[in-house]
């Protein structure tokens, strides 16, 4: 599965090509091997990315994640399908990008959502990812418990099929 990543206006293709025994991408066709994801107290976090040790933090944000990295700031967010679809289109469904462990369940059954906005926040191999609702909507169904298991494209949640008008 290719991942459609926005890094400051700019897609860049990735894939996961394996994730032991380290996490191996291809990002726009370039191997990456990525080990030791460490987190230290104060928010900093470091790993080696092609056996280069590579120091950075990181933050949430409404609609991605902001990384600081030598100094500069770098906005990345998950480019889905609805995100290249025109208007009225969208999917309904939050699908896992990889096997994990559910953290947080942010939403309940019936809350109302706008694209973007954080409905559960997975955990896999020592990273945590926020996933975000593909379109505006209302929560139809959360499939998913907090500390609970799963697998690579499971259903975690599903928003109501947009009303006919």
């Amino acid at each position: 599965m290719v991942l459609k990543l926005d890094l400051d206006g700019t897609v860049h293709h990735t894939t996961i090509l394996a994730r032991r025994p380290h996490l191996v991408l291809s990002i726009d066709g370039r191997r990456h091997v990525v080990e030791n994801l460490d987190e230290a107290g104060d928010g900093s976090r470091a790993l080696m990315l092609d056996g280069a040790p590579v120091a950075f933090a990181r933050a949430g944000s409404v609609d991605g994640v902001i990384v600081r990295l030598d100094g500069r700031s770098f906005a990345l967010r998950r480019r889905d399908a609805a995100a290249d679809v025109s208007a009225g289109g969208g999917a309904n469904v939050v699908r896992a990008p990889m096997p994990g462990t559910v953290i947080v369940v942010h939403k309940r059954v019936g809350d109302s959502v706008q694209r973007g906005e954080t409905i559960v926040t997975i955990e896999s191999m020592k990273l945590q990812m926020k996933l975000d609702a593909p379109r505006d909507g209302e929560i139809a169904e959360i499939a998913a418990r907090e500390g609970e298991g799963f697998d690579k494209d499971a259903v975690l949640a599903r928003l109501a099929a947009p009303a006919e008008g």
